[in-house]
């Protein structure tokens, strides 16, 4: 038999690294050859051994999984890096495939789906869904369908998720290790960017388009 594709699974929870590794053995031609429950353990294996596939979560303590995306596309560029979240493709889709990523799955996938991507993202191809193929058109095409909350930084849309939250300013600089003059300026920017006058107004946005 040919080799299989290996693949590293980040997950900070331990059911969710089952199930995908349950679902992942059904398939002959893929092996789970290492997890990790954040993204130093990650890191840590990935000085010690290869992978052809990384799957990562989104929300993990510490670096999140975007920012473990970028780590990876820049030391181990060969590897290819698939995210799986609970997060709908609107909210995180395009900034991942922007960072790199081989693909964006929802942690609802089928498990023929979910093989299938692995399956691409080894031989050097992106997994892209239907929907997620027409908002790339329209955003590629100047069509306007880029979502506000698209146009922000990747750190601007972190602080803009905790404020929509309702976290103080306080707070928030302490979770991200900002200062709190830094999250005002954030606060600022986002309010511009996204012709906002008030938090509530992120609020507002925030659960209309399901990011809290």
């Amino acid at each position: 038999m040919d080799k299989k594709i290996e693949v590293l699974l980040v997950d900070d929870h331990t059911i969710a690294r089952n199930g995908v590794r349950l679902m992942l053995g059904t398939a002959d031609d893929i092996a789970v050859q290492g997890e990790a429950a954040d993204a130093q353990q990650a890191v840590e294996l990935l000085k010690t051994r290869t992978f052809d596939v990384a799957l990562l979560d989104i929300t993990m303590p510490g670096k999140n999984g975007l920012e473990l995306l970028k780590t990876l596309r820049s030391d181990w560029p060969k590897m290819a890096v698939l995210m799986l979240s609970t997060y709908s493709e609107e909210i995180y889709a395009v900034r991942a495939l922007k960072l790199g990523a081989a693909g964006y799955l929802t942690k609802d996938v089928p498990t023929a789906v979910l093989i299938g991507a692995v399956r691409k993202a080894a031989a050097g191809g992106k997994h892209v869904s239907p929907a997620l193929v027409e908002k790339l058109a329209m955003l590629i095409g100047g069509g306007g369908g880029m979502a506000t909350h698209e146009e922000l930084s990747n750190r601007e849309f972190e602080v803009f998720k905790l404020i929509a939250a309702g976290e103080s300013l306080v707070r928030i600089g302490e979770l991200l290790h900002l200062s709190p003059n830094t999250v005002t300026t954030y606060r600022t920017r986002i309010l511009e960017k996204m012709g906002m006058t008030t938090n509530a107004d992120m609020t507002r946005y925030a659960l209309e388009h399901g990011i809290i």
